[in-house]
């Protein structure tokens, strides 16, 4: 803990820079392993800093590793750029305004993601180079956290086989250590085959692929009674069969997400997805074929390693937003409903105020509603002992996921969120790399858990990344 202040002092001197970055990924934003142009700026960002850049880790085209440093124990600190379909948004303004274009947004904020990690790789790279310490620090940018679970493949891959201890964040309403509370999940596509016919002439000699998707997703819905109340079901069409409706459809696509607390549950509820899928096709007499797209484990915790985070968060204290950081956070939160703001602070175990800003840290005790979601992060604290934290950088009761999370992610309260936890996220590495006490313990915690539940890749044996999702 005595690294803090020299590191925070080193964050603070490099931040522009790193903002600059975070901004010019949000002005780029690009879907899952599409991610070439944010990629490449992340690569030159790391060289102009001095680091040993390797790109296609994995063999993934966008994901990429800065590495500095000699000897001594490896700490990685992963950072993400993807951004999400369908919600672009004009900056700073709380209307909705999309921009003109393919209508991408960084509405999860992996445009801050990336260049905060980036930030604190970088200080530390810096540290351990002007206090003589032995070790590496390596920053991995992971494309495709939307879905794409590239650091799945990544782990599967061996990329963070001689990797001692990982650090990472998300930008949220709220600053402290992440809970280690995600769901495992699974993406994959039915895709149903039947036989067209004109609707009015010959419909009885069609058999409509479209009908058997719209059976599956009755079937599925008709399974929520019945399955654990932490577990999620999700569906979008890829593919509907055409436009004209005097056709009886012979080709219609579906995908499915399927979450659950653990990987043995997942597994059960997948099976149950298939044989509706199946039901569906005995019904419509057609045929279906499953095909998985990716798919993610659940995230395993750390104690020693969210204890030492927690101590740098309680040293450094809350961001410190202004007036008018919180007067636009207030114009932000008149557009969603009192329910969301309401559901922010549950999720985070928190009584509701009126602060439209994070003004405390989180208390390390503090467990929120069942309200979580998915991330391949998971994967990686399976492989390695592995600490996230949470950093406070839009308004309380803004959706993730939404057009207001968008408009959020140049703001100066944004800036502020990415470059405090930078800090906390740098103090953090540097502990690991001094202390060998603490080192030891994360990785003894880590063996204990995996000594009663072993890790299994959830990717099937043999697929691929899916580079064109």
């Amino acid at each position: 803990m005595q690294n803090s202040a020299d590191v925070w002092r080193r964050v603070e001197a490099k931040q522009e820079a790193f903002i600059g970055l975070s901004d010019r990924i949000w002005g780029m934003p690009e879907l899952n392993f599409q991610e070439a142009r944010s990629a490449a700026e992340h690569v030159a960002m790391l060289e102009a800093e001095g680091f040993r850049v390797t790109t296609g880790i994995a063999g993934i085209p966008t994901a990429i590793m800065g590495e500095a440093g000699e000897g001594g124990p490896v700490i990685a600190i992963l950072g993400e750029f993807d951004a999400l379909p369908g919600l672009s948004q004009e900056a700073g303004v709380a209307e909705h305004r999309p921009l003109p274009g393919d209508g991408a947004g960084h509405a999860c904020g992996h445009n801050l993601l990336g260049a905060g990690a980036m930030l604190a790789a970088t200080v530390v790279k810096d540290w351990l180079a002007a206090q003589g310490i032995q070790g590496r620090i390596r920053y991995y940018g992971c494309p495709a956290e939307e879905g794409g679970a590239a650091k799945t493949f990544m782990v599967r891959e061996g990329a963070f086989a001689d990797v001692d201890a990982a650090i990472s964040w998300h930008p949220a309403p709220f600053s402290g250590v992440n809970e280690a509370d995600s769901l495992a999940i699974l993406l994959m596509d039915f895709s149903f085959t039947g036989r067209a016919s004109h609707a009015a002439a010959a419909p009885h000699l069609g058999r409509s692929a479209l009908d058997a998707v719209e059976l599956m997703n009755v079937g599925v819905n008709y399974m929520r009674e019945h399955m654990p109340s932490d577990a999620r079901i999700h569906y979008a069409h890829l593919n509907s069969g055409g436009v004209a409706p005097n056709v009886v459809q012979a080709f219609a696509k579906v995908r499915y997400l399927v979450r659950a607390a653990e990987l043995p549950e997942l597994w059960r509820l997948v099976e149950r997805v298939k044989k509706v899928a199946d039901g569906a096709a005995l019904m419509t007499e057609t045929t279906v074929r499953s095909e998985v797209v990716s798919a993610m484990s659940n995230l395993l915790a750390n104690s020693p390693l969210e204890r030492a985070m927690f101590t740098n968060f309680e040293r450094l204290g809350p961001p410190e937003f202004d007036a008018a950081d919180r007067a636009f956070a207030a114009k932000i939160q008149a557009t969603v409903g009192e329910d969301d703001i309401v559901s922010a602070h549950r999720r985070f175990g928190l009584p509701v105020t009126d602060a439209p800003l994070c003004d405390l840290i989180v208390p390390l005790e503090a467990r929120g509603a069942k309200m979580i979601g998915s991330t391949d992060v998971g994967d990686v604290s399976w492989a390695v002992p592995t600490v996230q934290a949470r950093g406070a950088t839009y308004a309380i009761g803004t959706p993730g996921h939404s057009w207001q999370l968008t408009a959020q992610g140049k703001t100066p309260a944004a800036h502020k969120g990415m470059v405090h936890v930078a800090k906390v996220m740098a103090a953090t590495a540097a502990d690991v790399l001094t202390d060998p006490a603490l080192l030891a313990q994360a990785k003894a915690d880590h063996r204990e858990r995996l000594a009663r539940t072993p890790y299994v890749c959830p990717l099937p044996e043999g697929l691929e990344p899916s580079l064109s999702m």
